[in-house]
């Protein structure tokens, strides 16, 4: 058989193909294996996550000298909590040798066996002649053919897939401990008497008080601030029209046809007319550029100090029909004239809406931090023992 011809009965797709389909099943199981064990681990029955609940004590000190023990529990996602199997497959490598030998040896050999034997007389000569003949033949063959086929395949495990990390780093972002009780204790954490006690509970709830007041002022805060900004930028933007409007201004003066007006006159009447003309527009440049400078400097004014104008005209407690005058705001005409700053301007509305609604930020702020003030100083006075002061009923005649 021809050396090709051994190959002849070899499945290549087999032999290459098999281990790399067999490496796509194994890594379509190996998924399939991680999504099982986020769903069984992961999730209860109803679709909801798994956690873990963890309980512990924290221990606090209070001003008045107690302390409070506190019975905190926080709730873990459970595959935060556990390596998450994601085997891959990374690598396969498949080898396949094959050698064929083959040889051949031929010998061949004859020899005449048979005898054969006489005389010959020629005159005085005798001749005596004798043989033999003998046939004799080998052939030699050999061949040796050897294979080896070798699959590596190698696997490791990912760790937790990038999605799922995405989505544990929000719920860990959500994760926080959680007031389960409170108990007051003493300064060595021992139950206090009964009067110790009451007193230390009317203090706690006038912190809790506190506390919750403290969240409203900062939220109330953070509205006023916002609406400050609102009322900046939309100062901002009524700025940008006017000094669009006075920059268009200056560029329709045009200097340079004048100067060609003054070089090109025939007569000194024209050179006179043109030198005035020039005087004029001059003058136009200097009044154009100082009500740039005003507009600037109003705008910018209103836009550093409107959060001290919105504390007072709060503080005044009356209403406002229109856009404060302490503003001191102007508008700008379209021949770059400085005029009162009215409803017909761009910003005008938006403006006084904005303005309105800080001024009631700042008044729910002041009425906030008065409400913090009397809360703090009736905490102070029950530290300090002091009794609260009864009110008196005003509505009854002397």
């Amino acid at each position: 058989m021809a050396i090709a011809e051994q190959f002849a009965g070899l499945d290549m797709n087999q032999l290459i193909g098999g281990p790399l389909s067999a490496a796509a099943d194994a890594s379509s199981q190996l998924a399939n294996s991680t999504a099982d064990f986020i769903n069984k681990v992961g999730f209860n029955r109803d679709g909801s996550v798994r956690t873990v609940a963890f309980a512990y004590q924290k221990r606090s000190m209070n001003e008045d000298g107690t302390s409070n023990l506190d019975e905190m529990k926080v709730d873990v996602p459970m595959l935060a909590i556990v390596p998450i199997p994601n085997l891959q497959v990374d690598e396969v490598n498949i080898l396949f040798d094959m050698e064929v030998k083959q040889s051949e040896k031929s010998e061949q050999s004859m020899d005449m066996g048979a005898t054969l034997s006489g005389t010959l007389n020629l005159g005085i000569i005798k001749v005596s002649v004798t043989g033999s003949v003998s046939a004799h033949s080998s052939n030699t063959r050999s061949s040796d053919n050897s294979a080896k086929y070798h699959v590596d395949v190698r696997a490791t495990n990912h760790g937790t897939p990038e999605g799922l990390a995405r989505v544990l780093d929000m719920m860990a972002a959500n994760v926080a401990p959680m007031l389960v009780g409170s108990s007051l204790k003493d300064g060595n954490g021992q139950n206090l008497s009964e009067q110790a006690r009451i007193k230390a509970e009317n203090l706690k709830a006038l912190r809790q008080d506190i506390s919750q007041i403290e969240k409203r002022l900062s939220a109330a805060q953070d509205g006023l601030s916002n609406s400050i900004t609102q009322l900046k930028k939309l100062g901002d933007s009524q700025r940008n029209i006017y000094q669009g409007t006075i920059t268009g201004l200056l560029n329709s003066l045009q200097p340079e046809e004048v100067d060609k007006e003054i070089e090109n006159a025939n007569s000194e009447a024209e050179k006179k007319a043109a030198l005035e003309k020039k005087e004029d527009l001059e003058k136009k440049q200097l009044t154009y550029s100082r009500t740039m400078d005003e507009v600037n400097q109003r705008w910018g004014a209103f836009s550093g100090q409107v959060g001290d104008y919105i504390k007072i005209i709060a503080d005044s407690g009356g209403e406002q029909s229109g856009i404060s005058e302490m503003f001191a705001l102007k508008a700008l005409s379209k021949e770059g004239d400085m005029t009162p700053y009215e409803s017909a301007e761009t910003y005008y509305t938006a403006i006084l809406a904005a303005q309105k609604n800080a001024v009631d930020c700042q008044r729910n702020v002041s009425q906030i931090e008065k409400e913090l003030f009397d809360k703090r100083a009736e905490y102070s006075d029950a530290v300090a023992g002091r009794a609260k002061p009864a009110k008196t009923d005003q509505s009854q005649p002397n």
